[in-house]
């Protein structure tokens, strides 16, 4: 059983930045391949950005330079650093812990609302 926890979302004008941060409960978070997700009104769920256990990164195209995420397994905690933040990028984002290497469902976190607008 895995509990995911997020914070630092807000309102925030074009251009500027936030910081997600999602703590996570469990002690096998470091072997987890961890992610944060966003949905848009009218949308369906994307994935913005996921870390795996060895630090490998990956991002969706439409963040690629603007977003970065991280891990601390001592902290057992995933962030996500955003950067230059457009209108489009307005959703609920939510963490995401992978645990299928021990052939585990997919967690999720409760949300965070992003908001960005002038």
């Amino acid at each position: 059983q895995v509990q995911l926890v997020e914070s630092g979302g807000g309102l925030v004008q074009p251009g500027g930045s936030l910081r997600l941060s999602c703590a996570a409960s469990g002690s096998l978070f470091s072997i987890y391949t961890m992610g944060w997700y966003r949905q848009a009104p009218g949308k369906q769920r994307e994935l913005v950005a996921a870390i795996t256990r060895n630090g490998s990164t990956n991002y969706a195209n439409s963040v690629k330079g603007r977003f970065t995420i991280s891990r601390d397994n001592a902290k057992k905690t995933v962030s996500l650093q955003m950067n230059s933040l457009k209108p489009e990028d307005t959703a609920v984002y939510y963490c995401n812990a992978d645990t299928r290497v021990i052939l585990g469902p997919d967690y999720w976190g409760q949300g965070t609302q992003v908001t960005v607008s002038s």
